[in-house]
């Protein structure tokens, strides 16, 4: 029986032995290139550990770190060869992490939203067309190819009716909650400066979290407005037509930030955040005119709950760091992808209505 000669297949196979020998070689390889610098990365900012000089259990670590490097490698280059499932290698956005503990508190019908939302698997009418199901691709709400970024973000007839303001208007909710928490704590009002700690040679010392100021901190008594509900007022420094999302001032200090929310496709983050930059640059610039110090940050959160980077410098900007800024914008994305799963299970009714719940 065992010398039949019979071999199965079974696609690609993965041996432990042969993927921990090429992990160790990478290593070895990366000892002798060195350390190297990754865009304005300085050297000496990181501490790199070496696979000569670790010990057994720093080995392991490293190896089974690398393992995973090269197994996402392979999967990012095949995902690169798709076509549509490919696409989210294209997005202007950062990751988002989701734990097994996170999957078993979602709901089925938003793993599904998600999960075939990335992916571009979801029967819009232009896949529905492509596997043969209908005859007609097009939207039922426009008359117009109805593809996934079509029904989420471009349907002209959705954005009359208020469904995407719905959608921005609740993440817009959720962010101006998040700042008006931060605007009502106690803050010392001083200039943080960076602090050096030398040290002589051959001596280690400790190293100790040092809190990095934000705007927020160089000043006192902030107020705060947001677009919600009713039309935002600007305040009197200049007269202006526009209406930032939110907008916060000093008026001791004289400190204005200037908030600008939008909840594009993925693809079209960094075109938003640019367009709302030069949307905003006048304006700050008659504000500055007055002496005022102003601050213009545009913010994209995906429409499938993927940030864009300018929201995790905007939380460091005002001085929001660590723990409470990985919450927030996992609140943000929580309720983006929320609203966006609202939007997909409400495609085709006629006559829009937001949620019972609110959700």
């Amino acid at each position: 029986m065992w010398n039949a000669g019979i071999e199965t297949r079974t696609g690609r196979k993965w041996s432990a032995s042969s993927a921990v020998q090429e992990a160790e070689s990478r290593l070895r390889h990366s000892d002798i290139v060195g350390t190297t610098c990754i865009g304005k990365q300085g050297l000496g900012s990181t501490r790199v550990e070496r696979w000569g000089t670790a010990d057994t259990a720093g080995r392991k670590k490293m190896a089974q770190d690398n393992i995973r490097k090269m197994e996402e490698e392979i999967r990012k280059v095949k995902a690169v060869e798709m076509g549509a499932q490919g696409a989210w290698t294209k997005w202007e956005t950062t990751e988002r992490r989701l734990t097994w503990a996170d999957i078993w508190k979602l709901e089925p019908c938003r793993i599904q939203f998600l999960l075939r939302s990335v992916y571009d698997v979801l029967p819009t009418p232009t896949n529905l067309h492509r596997w043969g199901m209908t005859e007609n691709p097009n939207c039922p709400l426009c008359d117009q190819p109805g593809n996934l970024a079509h029904v989420l973000s471009s349907c002209n007839t959705a954005l009359t009716q208020g469904r995407y303001t719905w959608r921005h208007n609740k993440v817009l909710r959720e962010l101006a909650d998040t700042l008006m928490k931060e605007r009502q704590k106690k803050r010392k009002c001083t200039k943080h400066q960076p602090y050096i700690n030398f040290v002589r040679s051959g001596e280690t010392t400790n190293k100790k979290a040092v809190h990095q100021g934000g705007i927020l901190d160089g000043a006192n008594s902030w107020e705060m407005q947001v677009d919600l509900g009713q039309r935002l007022v600007f305040q009197d420094v200049a007269q202006t037509n526009l209406r930032p999302d939110i907008l916060l001032w000093s008026q001791q200090g004289k400190k204005m930030i200037m908030i600008e929310l939008t909840v594009p496709w993925e693809d079209r983050c960094q075109e938003a955040h640019e367009r709302k930059k030069g949307k905003y640059a006048d304006l700050a610039d008659d504000v500055r005119a007055k002496g005022w110090s102003v601050w213009v940050l545009p913010v994209e959160m995906g429409c499938r709950g993927f940030p864009a980077q300018s929201m995790w410098r905007m939380f460091s900007t005002l001085g929001i760091q660590g723990r409470d800024r990985r919450a927030a914008v996992q609140r943000l994305s929580t309720t983006a992808e929320k609203s966006s799963s609202w939007l997909w299970w409400r495609r085709v009714d006629l006559s829009w209505k937001p949620s019972i719940d609110g959700q």
